[in-house]
């Protein structure tokens, strides 16, 4: 296994001292926004986390690795990238022999994180089910990879693309938790509250640290759902941002997108009817969640 795990020189000094480190995926790096804001946006996260004691370890797929961590040079390069591979849990073998790029999403940078022993991680939004998901079987492998694997996902909810009250009901039949970070309801990605109630709201970092020590002492294996609101000032009108999830669905209806094709094309359409507000919005919520996540897991310890 540790012939496929390359861990950055800042990782891994982090690791012989015994510092917390943080996960980050790299999906939104190669497929959420262009460069250079990409690759701009991804050094002001990684040292958001930094700021606050903890060190970022923002994963991708290269040159037959599972780098954790990338070097500045290695960044820059990942962003400037063009057809990387958006790499699941299925995708990994096959990238990982083919030498190919990829870029890690939710479910991968868990598995990855996993393996480095990383058990913070800070993202966007999750996946889940998707609207029609009763025919089509459309749910996020997220969902699957939380169920058994033993990392702890920071984010602002599930995009509002998404089925929220199926979402809810899978990850309940798995045993996930959902923490409302000062919050009784999951936070939509883009607002900051839906109509569902999250499990338990949790008050500050030191409360979700102990909530997942005791989880994991337990062996109660899985990862937990810290849900984190986008901060009020960058939050979308509720109203306003669901005609345009609904505009965007009927197009990708009509042009046939299905599978992992959706989520791209619903948020580009989402920041092309929102003249860009949303990626505002996203780039927000994701320094939201890295002050989040870097003091959990500073809580936490390594």
């Amino acid at each position: 296994m540790k012939e496929y795990v390359s861990l950055s020189e800042e990782v891994m000094a982090a690791k012989d001292q015994g510092k917390p480190v943080v996960a980050l995926e790299s999906t939104i790096i190669s497929h959420g926004m262009p460069y250079p804001q990409n690759v701009q946006t991804a050094r002001e996260v990684e040292q958001i986390i930094r700021d606050r004691g903890a060190v970022p370890a923002t994963i991708a797929i290269f040159e037959g690795k599972i780098k954790i961590g990338l070097s500045d040079a290695e960044l820059e390069d990942f962003g400037k990238s063009e057809g990387v591979a958006k790499a699941s849990r299925r995708d990994l073998p096959y990238l990982l022999a083919t030498g190919q790029k990829g870029a890690t999403t939710v479910a991968a940078t868990m598995i990855c994180a996993e393996l480095a022993g990383i058990r913070i991680f800070v993202t966007g939004g999750i996946g889940g089910v998707h609207r029609g998901a009763e025919t089509s079987m459309d749910i996020s492998a997220d969902l699957e990879e939380l169920a058994k694997t033993n990392v702890a996902v920071v984010c602002a909810g599930a995009k509002s693309i998404l089925d929220l009250g199926l979402t809810m009901e899978y990850l309940e039949t798995k045993g996930v938790p959902v923490m409302g970070y000062q919050t009784d309801v999951l936070p939509a990605f883009f607002t900051r509250t839906s109509a569902f109630p999250v499990n338990f709201k949790v008050d500050d970092a030191a409360s979700v640290a102990r909530t997942l020590e005791a989880k994991w002492d337990l062996n109660l294996n899985g990862g937990a759902v810290v849900a984190n609101p986008i901060p009020e000032e960058h939050a979308m009108d509720e109203r306003a941002i669901t005609n345009i999830i609904n505009t965007a669905l009927k197009e990708a209806a009509e042009n046939h997108i299905s599978g992992k094709e959706v989520t791209p094309f619903l948020l580009a359409k989402v920041t092309e009817l929102t003249g860009g507000k949303s990626l505002d919005a996203n780039i927000a919520l994701v320094k939201h969640n890295a002050a989040v996540g870097a003091e959990i897991a500073v809580q936490l310890g390594n």
